[in-house]
């Protein structure tokens, strides 16, 4: 099972993308998500930006740290 959610500011986790997802979801707005199965096996949907999105492709590595974004490492 997975939380779908926005990173928050102090969140800190690090993984592979497995999958990667859009939608709209209010019908106005395009949402871009992907899954990432974490360094302690859990997976977790996180909503992230269209730049990074287009950037990542499954199996890359990606990394959140307190106090910044998601970015591709």
């Amino acid at each position: 099972m997975f939380k779908s959610h926005k990173p928050g500011p102090d969140d800190a986790w690090e993984g592979i993308v497995e999958d990667k997802s859009r939608g709209m979801l209010d019908g106005a707005n395009m949402y871009h998500f992907i899954k990432v199965r974490r360094s302690d096996a859990q997976l977790i949907k996180v909503r992230i930006d269209r730049g990074l999105w287009k950037s990542l492709a499954v199996g890359d590595r990606i990394v959140k740290r307190a106090g910044s974004g998601p970015v591709k490492a």
